[in-house]
């Protein structure tokens, strides 16, 4: 890892995180960029690229959510820090590889780049998860009633991660396919899901 890209993303790009939603905050970045790491090891990719990929994925949150993927890619675009490092050409696929990411995305992820942010922002964690939707769904709707959280949470776990769902996950053998059935199965147990929101929802502040 560069030394000198290291430290400018940890004092320049992660601080921007503190600012977005619950969901999206520096806990976030630095898990989606331990997980990318721990990714390419197993693939011949320039690591600083990945690095650096996994630090901007999210920086595009600063316009709103809705088209953050492409802000993130514009924003890796116009950092001229950036060309200490990189070549334009990398710069160019760092971008492709954030606007990429998103879960929702029409289409697979271009290059590994991609493939390997996209995988590493899905991190399969289901209580995590759900705790991270109920706290988005206060963020942005809090005149929701409980039980209209509830119901919220319920149809985003369905349309992002059942088995119809939209999320896919670009390594077979990833931790995240044993994650994602083990979620799966808890979203079927409406006790054990009922619960979990209880947990989550009535102890915000603890």
């Amino acid at each position: 890892m560069n030394p000198t890209l290291q430290t400018y993303i940890e004092q320049e790009i992660l601080p921007r995180y503190d600012g977005f939603d619950q969901a999206h905050q520096r806990d976030h970045v630095e898990m989606v960029i331990r997980q990318s790491l721990e990714l390419a090891e197993q693939q011949d990719v320039d690591v600083n690229m990945v690095y650096a990929i996994a630090a901007y994925h999210d920086t595009g949150l600063c316009e709103g959510r809705d088209h953050h993927h492409e802000v993130s890619a514009r924003i890796i675009r116009e950092d001229e820090h950036l060309r200490q490092w990189f070549t334009a050409d990398q710069i160019a696929t760092m971008a492709d590889a954030a606007e990429d990411h998103r879960a929702s995305a029409q289409h697979a992820p271009r290059t590994i780049y991609g493939r390997i942010v996209a995988e590493a922002d899905r991190y399969i964690d289901p209580e995590v998860i759900i705790h991270r939707t109920i706290q988005y769904g206060l963020d942005h709707y809090p005149t929701l009633r409980r039980d209209e959280h509830y119901a919220r949470m319920k149809a985003h776990l369905h349309e992002k991660y059942g088995r119809n769902g939209y999320l896919h996950l670009w390594f077979k053998d990833s931790p995240n396919a044993q994650r994602l059935e083990k979620l799966r199965q808890m979203m079927d147990d409406e006790p054990r899901l009922q619960q979990l929101f209880t947990k989550f929802f009535d102890h915000q502040d603890s």
